[in-house]
């Protein structure tokens, strides 16, 4: 991209502080490029870099540049590094993005030739899970995240409901491509798309379709991908295709963190690009910044025992560290008891932070213990993967009401406010509707109103629609959107009013009642008493609208998804959810057989020959998790495993995990905290408070 004397310049600013191979992967530009980057080895220095370089240095226009990665947090830390090194005027234009956020971009420029009206709606999986249930027509929980899993692999595989029914075998994957072919059909009537779709249909529109596939690959001259392990055969296909025949990529991954095969990622996709791209240029970064040695040595231990992609080692010049300690307990109550007492403990030992702590484990049914521990010991923590007040059903349901009064293009909203509770309006009925809407390219809500629907539907389909939108228009003039119905505005009514009247009038108490028992049912009450509450508050204190209000509730919905300034908290988390992070003082819980490595079901029973290949992938996979978990830890690691484990209801023998010995710490003395282990709770606690005023 220019002269070597100029190449040399731009090597001495843009590389400066990196190591040999950070800078090799920041300059190369002869072609594909594939980083293998270790745990901790600054792979987002290198692409923040890398962008850099090719905006300041190369030419490339900002809008010709993309970067893609999993997460918006990393997205966003991406994009505030890459502030710091080029102008503004320079990256003007540049996008990066998650994969599903290029998706939406793409798919909202592209909505004629894709199908789509431009006001297309965009489904998430509680609002895709509510048209499963319809067409399932069950309350299984675990049959319908069954299906809809399946139906997203399929999705992300590039499978089509024909290509689905001839894949499957068992009885539960025929019930499930049966259900495919309808949820396709469903969200084509109501014109909308899933969060699969976001990807999979401009994969598949790039490939069908020559003069959107010549646009796109000339404004993408560049492009960065993160996390390249995490793809799936969508992802990939997407990549091959914005890139076309130029190939001018940077992929970055790391094959021994990929743990996402259960939702559709392939680790070959790494392999796939040394055999589709015979000349990219491979380059490793093995130097980790994060750990000591200690740490990386148990986890190349741990993660040689997998089959090599690449061949790598991961090593640090951050010195030896603490020896790693592993405690064996008598159940999981000692384990979290000790766990938190040795935060505690060593938080004032080191005079650390609270936020310097994380406790790590495989399943999300271990937190409840832990956190009891914490609470006890009025220990500060953060659970990651927990679920968010406005992600609850029954927030949800009364929200989408609000949103379809202040926005008639909601479609979504419409959906989800039309069925709940039952009215009447079933699938069939809003297929039509959305269909109808489509063709007239209006929305589901102006739909209603339309002469032209009545000779579509029955009456008997089309009352429970008129009397749905009606009470929406008259609510909608009730808080001062009379303009809506082409008519002069009247006065809003106090937000608080409408609100109560509404929750009454569509009695949600009622619905929930008749749907769970009592106890779960108060629980989801309060909730929604809760919301309504904050809302009334909230409208009598800054003076707003209802309108103003349902402005504020996605404004605060998406800064909560949005990572505020790390609270000063033991961070609680899942080793899936941990990924990404990094904590000077880790603890391992349930480092045991059948929970990490957690086993699965044996699914084939009948073929002794499959069951075997699926479990040593199996284990394959959870080593990769185990190796994750170990290098979240930059100064200190600890384990602990159970002896006995309670589940349903009956305590079962546990041995310690196969990795431990992997680790090489086989040998290790366990602590097996002699000093507690005979005490009662209330005599560790006296322990703690002692050690504690020394």
């Amino acid at each position: 991209c220019m002269t070597t004397q100029l190449k040399m310049s731009a090597s001495e600013s843009i590389g400066q502080g990196m190591n040999p191979a950070q800078k090799e992967a920041v300059l190369y530009l002869d072609g594909p490029c594939l980083v293998l980057a270790g745990a901790g080895s600054g792979k987002t220095r290198v692409i923040t870099q890398k962008i850099a370089y090719l905006l300041r240095e190369c030419g490339y226009m900002g809008r010709n540049v993309v970067a893609l990665t999993f997460t918006n947090k990393a997205a966003r830390e991406m994009d505030e590094r890459v502030k710091t090194l080029v102008d503004r005027k320079l990256s003007k234009g540049l996008i990066i993005s998650t994969f599903h956020s290029l998706g939406v971009k793409m798919l909202r420029e592209e909505a004629r030739n894709a199908g789509l009206k431009p006001t297309f709606s965009i489904l998430d999986a509680d609002d895709a899970m509510s048209i499963i249930q319809e067409l399932l027509a069950t309350t299984d929980k675990a049959r319908l995240r069954h299906v809809q899993g399946i139906i997203s692999l399929w999705k992300n595989a590039l499978l089509e409901p024909d290509d689905a029914a001839r894949e499957a075998v068992t009885p539960g994957d025929v019930e499930a491509a049966n259900i495919y072919r309808s949820y396709a059909a469903t969200l084509a009537a109501y014109q909308a798309v899933d969060f699969d779709d976001l990807i999979r249909i401009p994969a598949l529109l790039l490939a069908s379709n020559e003069e959107v596939r010549t646009r796109w690959q000339n404004r993408v001259r560049y492009l960065l991908v993160d996390e390249y392990q995490d793809t799936n055969v969508c992802q990939y296909r997407l990549v091959q295709l914005l890139t076309g025949s130029r190939a001018m990529f940077t992929a970055v991954g790391d094959d021994d963190q990929a743990i996402y095969a259960w939702r559709g990622a392939t680790i070959e996709n790494l392999a796939k690009l040394t055999t589709d791209y015979p000349n990219i240029k491979l380059i490793k970064l093995e130097q980790n910044y994060r750990s000591v040695q200690r740490i990386l040595a148990a986890a190349n231990q741990v993660i040689e025992k997998n089959p090599k992609l690449f061949d790598k080692k991961l090593w640090s010049d951050l010195g030896v560290g603490e020896p790693i300690l592993v405690s064996a307990m008598d159940g999981e109550e000692q384990e979290a008891e000790s766990i938190a007492m040795k935060v505690s403990a060593s938080r004032f030992e080191r005079q650390a932070q609270w936020k310097d702590f994380a406790i790590l484990y495989r399943s999300n049914h271990q937190s409840r213990i832990l956190e009891q521990a914490l609470r006890n010991l009025k220990i500060p923590y953060t659970i990651s993967g927990g679920q968010s007040f406005f992600d609850k059903t029954e927030v949800r349901d009364v929200l989408s009401y609000l949103r379809l009064l202040a926005n008639d293009d909601d479609d979504p909203a419409f959906i989800r406010a039309a069925t709940t509770p039952k009215r009447g309006i079933g699938q069939a009925t809003l297929q039509v509707l959305g269909q109808y809407a489509a063709s007239r390219e209006i929305s589901l809500l102006a739909a209603v109103a339309e002469t032209g629907l009545e000779s579509l539907l029955a009456p008997r389909q089309l009352d429970p629609l008129r009397t749905f939108a009606e009470f929406i228009r008259r609510m909608q003039w009730r808080a001062g959107r009379g303009a809506a119905s082409g008519k002069d505005a009247a006065p809003a009514e106090p937000a608080g009013v409408i609100l109560d009247d509404l929750v009454e009038a569509i009695q949600y108490e009622r619905h929930l009642f008749e749907l769970f028992e009592e106890r779960p049912a108060q629980t989801r009450w309060q909730n929604v008493l809760e919301l309504t509450g904050w809302l009334k508050r909230k409208a009598e204190e800054d003076n707003m609208t209802l309108f103003d209000l349902v402005q504020h509730v996605a404004l605060v919905t998406m800064l909560e998804r949005g990572e505020e300034e790390e609270p000063d908290a033991v961070k609680m988390s899942t080793l899936h959810a941990s990924k990404g992070l990094e904590y000077p003082h880790v603890y391992l819980a349930g480092v045991e057989e059948g929970l990490l490595p957690h086993l699965g079901k044996d699914d084939e029973v009948g073929d002794p020959a499959r069951a075997a290949e699926n479990l040593a992938t199996r284990i394959q996979e959870e080593r990769r998790l185990m190796y994750v978990g170990i290098t979240r830890a930059q100064r200190s690691l600890n384990l602990s495993w159970c002896k006995r484990r309670r589940r349903a209801r009956e305590d079962l023998v546990r041995e310690p995990s196969r990795f431990i010995e992997e680790m090489g710490l086989g040998d290790v003395r366990v602590q097996e905290d002699e000093a507690t282990a005979a005490m009662n709770p209330k005599e560790r606690m006296a322990m703690l408070k002692a050690l504690l005023k020394k």
